[in-house]
């Protein structure tokens, strides 16, 4: 006998799930409790169909331009993905082929950027670049309280200087490891981190300063050469020696590709780390990400665990345990599937249709560009001020939604949280007809909203965007 379920809210759905007839085999349940474990089996084609039916009211992912993440790959990777879903990543002696992989693929990543001694270096993989970047924070903060311990300083008031454009990810960092979060103001001068400035933020506790290779706001780059610029003067003046965690959640994996002359990566000496996203533009399924360091004395050895596979040694990092090994294989497959030829083209496509899109919605009468989606595929506009006051970007996210596009709405960071912008996401399974329809819907949507003679009711925001 089913339990009985407490009280539901107004707005909750049923306590049961009632199935339909038509795929119900004879003798099973026709109401299931939602919020239980069913008392008795059921076929897996019973329990297919109601999970797939589910799911399947979940939004169109090749439409969700608000996600970063990969939606698409193809059928060979779908098959691998089918054949290695049972692999631990964390089980190196179980799995010592997946482990070789592994570390060919943070070893192909050093070489993309440009490590000085390949032979000097460490990397892992990890559940996603969220992971990656508490690591690389990790050890900034454990280098810098070896030095302070060296010298005979106190090590309890770390900080860590970085703009106020970062993902959540940092705020959870500093928050679950003690410390002391400063963050350099965006204005809509000055919307990246440029280093201007910066040695207001700076002192003996800052473990470091994170640098963001495509900004989830806008897309723009934090110049990375300009800050280690601006960092080496501070030496001179103060003898602070200060590196850089370079979070290229995106672009770390775009600008070797399509900016080769960009300066940011290990090229520029006070580098410390590279994280980037596997599943973003790696192009892979989520979740895995990565994580290398310039050298083996950039990771102290008090992070690193080892354990003994076949006879050998593999060092490991990781804050999860068991996760997932297909993705690294996945990783692997792309990198050898597409090479650097296929990666530059791939992420080209991407940027020449984000392009097209802007340039054409910098054309519509409303709107004005924050950026152009020439750093990543990434850009974003705001309503012109003083354009209406029928409408806002918020009402236009809605009527795109209505016709299965999620283009988000949302507030720029702390000191300009009165400017609203919407942001486009330009991923490979976007394609340039793909786009053209879109902005046909966009033209339609906002010609409707500029027709109003009164304002839209305005009801409470809800959480439009989580980056």
């Amino acid at each position: 006998m089913t339990p009985a379920s407490p009280q539901r809210a107004e707005n909750e759905p049923p306590a049961e799930i009632d199935l339909n007839p038509v795929f119900v085999r004879p003798g099973e349940a026709s109401q299931l409790p939602r919020f239980v474990m069913p008392e008795r089996q059921m076929s897996p084609s019973t329990a297919y169909q109601i999970v797939h039916d589910e799911a399947m009211l979940d939004g169109n992912s090749r439409l969700n331009l608000a996600t970063f993440v990969s939606t698409w790959m193809d059928d060979e990777a779908q098959r691998l993905y089918a054949e290695t879903a049972d692999k631990n990543m964390i089980d190196k002696d179980e799995y010592p082929a997946t482990a070789e992989i592994e570390e060919r693929c943070w070893r192909i990543l050093a070489d993309l950027w440009h490590v000085p001694d390949p032979g000097n270096t460490i990397g892992t993989s990890t559940i996603g670049s969220s992971e990656a970047c508490m690591l690389g924070g990790l050890a900034l903060k454990r280098l810098w309280q070896e030095r302070r311990s060296a010298e005979g300083a106190p090590t309890g008031t770390p900080n860590l200087v970085m703009s106020a454009g970062v993902q959540v990810v940092w705020e959870k960092f500093c928050n679950y490891w003690d410390v002391e979060p400063r963050y350099v103001p965006v204005t809509l001068d000055r919307l990246v981190l440029d280093g201007h400035g910066l040695e207001q933020y700076v002192d003996e506790n800052t473990i470091g300063v994170v640098a963001i290779l495509g900004q989830t706001y806008t897309g723009l780059y934090d110049p990375v050469k300009q800050i280690s610029e601006e960092l080496d003067g501070i030496q001179q003046r103060t003898g602070l020696d200060i590196r850089i965690h370079v979070d290229g959640a995106s672009g770390a994996m775009v600008a070797p590709f399509c900016q080769p002359e960009l300066e940011w990566d290990f090229g520029v000496a006070r580098v410390n780390s590279i994280s980037t996203s596997g599943h973003k533009y790696g192009l892979v399924y989520p979740g895995v990400g990565w994580v290398v360091w310039r050298d083996r004395e950039a990771l102290p050895e008090s992070l690193i665990f080892h354990v003994s596979y076949l006879g050998g040694d593999m060092p490991t990092l990781a804050l999860n345990f068991s996760r997932p090994g297909a993705q690294v294989l996945l990783q692997y497959y792309q990198f050898l599937r597409l090479g650097r030829e296929g990666y530059g083209l791939v992420q080209r496509n991407s940027l020449e249709v984000a392009q097209f899109l802007s340039s054409a919605i910098a054309g519509l009468g409303p709107f004005e560009l924050i950026s152009r989606g020439d750093t990543i595929p990434v850009f974003a506009w705001r309503l012109k001020p003083g354009h209406t006051r029928n409408w806002e970007l918020y009402d236009l996210a809605d009527r795109l939604r209505m016709r299965g596009w999620l283009v988000p709405a949302y507030p720029m960071p702390e000191s300009i949280t009165d400017l609203v912008v919407q942001r486009i996401v330009v991923r490979a399974g976007l394609s340039r007809d793909l786009a053209g329809q879109l902005l046909g819907v966009i033209e339609e949507e906002v010609a409707f909203l500029d027709s109003l003679d009164a304002p839209l009711p305005r009801a409470a925001r809800g959480a439009g965007f989580a980056h």
